[in-house]
């Protein structure tokens, strides 16, 4: 599998990232380190997983897989921190004690990339952006990023961080990007490209839509048949995702392939992004978003789908 740099940085990921927000409720460990073991075989590197996944159940299992499953330094090791039961919280006390629980539960002393879940506007960008330096210059991280930052929001801390010398650099920024999902074409992709920082994607396939499982019926397994998880889903079952969906089937019947490996191809190029982060219940189906790291989209057939979903 190709690798990527990661912003301005010297970091190295590779180009396809495994996600881990299913790991403890849907994948259990033992379906977790199969899925662990097929992502390294393919050549992947970067594992992304958060404190809040399954209230620290993701980590855990994460945690526990490493050295016995993998060597940790086989990973790009990524976590994130700033979201609570009660909203979001990126003050220098909860984010580098949510830091500190994070390396218990995974049992290192270090993460690769640790990134602020969500921008907070009940704290000072000062502060929190702070916390990100002292976590640095502890050796608790090696580089840091943020996640669901506006553009606004992303160039504004990227640059408080460049303008003085001995901060660290924001070096990506985490946003849900697919053919269904174009809003970081707005305003998000372009401050990354300014700032130096990279797009890494969560939900590349749309909640799952783009893998056409929901053309004809809702799969009595899947998440949009789930009471919990029927809302996550259900923005992307109208009339123009529905349109976007048949686009992107009729793209991989003509290229011989599925419609998850044309959707997951598509967001993967895109200009700034760094690696989309694919999330998957089952081993079977990591294997199938792997397969689509052989595929590169004719020009033809990406212009077709920028046309389609075009819906700015």
């Amino acid at each position: 599998m190709e690798h990527r740099q990661l912003g301005r940085s010297g970091l190295m990921v590779s180009r396809l990232g495994l996600g881990t927000m299913t790991w403890g409720e849907g994948t259990d460990p033992a379906e977790a380190a199969r899925q662990l073991t097929a992502f390294v075989a393919a050549g992947g590197t970067l594992v992304d997983t958060a404190d809040v996944y399954c209230d620290g159940l993701g980590e855990q299992i994460l945690g526990s897989l490493l050295g016995t499953v993998v060597d940790r330094d086989e990973l790009v090791l990524a976590t994130k921190a700033g979201l609570t039961p009660h909203g979001y919280d990126s003050s220098r006390r909860h984010l580098l004690g949510a830091l500190d629980r994070s390396l218990d539960r995974l049992g290192v002393d270090h993460v690769d990339l640790w990134q602020v879940n969500a921008y907070d506007p009940a704290t000072p960008y000062e502060e929190t952006l702070a916390a990100l330096d002292e976590a640095i210059a502890s050796g608790r991280t090696r580089y840091v990023g943020v996640s669901n930052y506006g553009g606004w929001q992303l160039a504004t801390a990227a640059t408080w961080q460049r303008a003085w010398p001995g901060r660290c650099p924001i070096v990506a920024n985490q946003v849900e990007y697919s053919l269904l999902q174009r809003d970081p074409e707005r305003e998000v992709l372009p401050a990354a490209l300014s700032s130096g920082c990279s797009v890494l994607a969560w939900s590349p396939l749309g909640r799952g839509v783009l893998t056409g499982k929901y053309r004809n019926s809702i799969p009595i397994d899947s998440r949009a048949a789930r009471d919990r998880l029927e809302h996550f889903v259900a923005p992307y079952l109208g009339e123009q995702s529905a349109r976007i969906v048949e686009s992107v089937a009729t793209a991989a019947e003509g290229l011989g392939t599925t419609a998850l490996a044309v959707a997951l191809a598509w967001v993967r190029d895109q200009p700034g992004v760094a690696a989309p982060l694919v999330g998957a219940r089952t081993t079977t189906q990591l294997k199938a978003a792997l397969a689509a790291d052989e595929l590169t989209l004719p020009d033809e057939i990406r212009d077709a789908l920028d046309d389609v979903s075009d819906v700015l």
